[in-house]
């Protein structure tokens, strides 16, 4: 039997990409070893994020092509679609297809195999207006499944490369959407993950139909208990969206709101959507919405020309807004973006100390939301063992996105189950489980331990 193995590396689209790309394989009738084993074919999906995802990926394709010369190495992913003629220089590298058209990949190894040339088949993205429908109706690591529902991004902040890698918005269509929402919940997934590269945007390529008319059909597939929606973005978060959320019974009260920069000024030069005092007013209305909410974030510091007095208005405003977790970044320079061109960079030390502050702060805002639950009963789905050690400690996320760990059996892996929260902490909580449920109430009314 034929072997392939895969690398995946960056986001979770990325991760989602890989089990597409896998179900096409397995149809094929490979088989599927780790990436560390002699293979006949390797795939890297790589990023581009970041100058040094493009560095991690060339050295993952080298230790691919290292551990079985003769193997047919696939490169696709970010940095395929940006920097192909890059790829293509390193001697060993046989096939480079991007972010789009993987199903081709097969007739590029029967065209390989044959010529012994090397291909590429990376073709314009930014002239692609199609979602590329890949079916995952089951994950590999089994308990939280992603549904991508989106691809591209029309914004083009100064930082970012993404739409140069991944082209303009596309959403998938909602037929297909829900059909593979049906086909993850019947594979015993209870809570999905809606995922995209700018997710909450779904809808905007499409006349007569949007996010929150999605958000209301998948709240009646049925057997589905938990809705998660990866990120949305300020400038999406409507009135209809804030409506749904209202009304929902199982979309989680855990949103992530990527904010960047607490200063009005960075924004501007980040060419982000909106104000600081437009995305405190989208949040108050969310808080509204869903009482207990957890917002996390991700921040970037030491954008170009950013001063102590920036630094410290977007210091004052996570305080002020109180989020459950930060994903902080030093700002680094992504070669072909107008940032890495900016003058006034701000040197790596105080980046660094500037990150440092940020993570402290971050520490204590989800020390804090987390106490807020202590002696509270939540539901929480265990994903895993917390080791081979102790197997009967489970770790798992409550709806609103805190990490658990309780003692139970193995079996419960997967459920929904009442977990108390016996003591409250960051990264980990510590509870006790309290019993199975059948199904969820996850109602607004269990936000204080109904």
């Amino acid at each position: 039997m034929t072997t392939v193995a895969f690398h995946t590396l960056g986001c979770k689209v990325n991760h989602y990409e890989t089990e597409g790309i896998w179900r096409m394989f397995k149809e094929e009738g490979y088989e599927r070893v780790d990436f560390d084993h002699n293979s006949d074919v390797y795939v890297i999906n790589t990023c581009t994020v970041t100058n040094s995802g493009d560095k991690k990926s060339r050295q993952v394709i080298r230790r691919a092509i290292r551990k079985n010369p003769d193997a047919v190495v696939c490169v696709t992913g970010c940095y395929a679609q940006t920097s192909p003629g890059e790829i293509m220089e390193i001697p060993g590298v046989d096939i480079v297809v991007g972010t789009q058209d993987r199903k081709n990949i097969f007739s590029y190894i029967e065209e390989h195999q044959k010529t012994k040339e090397p291909i590429n088949g990376v073709s314009n993205i930014m002239k692609n207006r199609v979602f590329e429908e890949m079916d995952v109706p089951v994950f590999t690591d089994r308990t939280r499944a992603s549904l991508k529902i989106q691809e591209g991004c029309n914004n083009f902040c100064t930082f970012c490369i993404i739409p140069w890698s991944r082209g303009l918005l596309r959403s998938r269509d909602p037929k297909n959407v829900i059909e593979q929402a049906n086909k993850l919940v019947k594979a015993g997934y209870k809570e999905l993950v809606l995922t995209g590269i700018h997710t909450a945007g779904y809808g905007e390529d499409m006349k007569d139909y949007n996010f929150a008319m999605l958000l209301r059909e998948l709240e009646e597939v049925e057997g589905l208990e938990r809705i998660r929606i990866s990120s949305i973005e300020a400038s999406q978060i409507t009135d209809e969206v804030i409506d749904v959320l209202d009304k929902s019974n199982k979309i989680v009260r855990h949103l992530h709101i990527p904010l960047q920069s607490g200063s009005d000024s960075v924004l501007a030069r980040m060419r982000r959507k909106y104000s600081t005092s437009f995305y405190k007013e989208k949040v108050s209305k969310l808080q509204r919405a869903l009482p207990g909410l957890a917002i996390t974030s991700d921040v970037i510091v030491g954008f170009p020309g950013e001063t102590e007095e920036e630094f410290q208005q977007t210091y004052s405003f996570i305080k002020e807004i109180g989020y459950a977790e930060l994903h902080v970044f030093p700002f680094s320079r992504r070669t072909g973006t107008p940032a890495a061109r900016m003058e006034d960079q701000v040197e790596d030390t105080i980046k660094e100390e500037r990150v440092h502050h940020l993570i402290a702060l971050s520490d204590q805002l989800a020390k804090e939301y987390a106490s807020r639950y202590e002696n509270e009963v939540l539901e929480v789905i265990p994903e895993e063992r917390l080791d081979e050690d102790k197997p009967n400690i489970l770790v798992g996320y409550t709806d609103n996105y805190m990490k658990v760990q309780f003692e139970g059996t193995p079996d419960l892996i997967g459920k929904i189950v009442k977990v108390k929260v016996t003591k409250s902490g960051y990264p980990i909580n510590q509870g006790i489980f309290v019993r199975v449920m059948e199904h969820s109430t996850h109602s607004k009314a269990k936000v204080y331990g109904a």
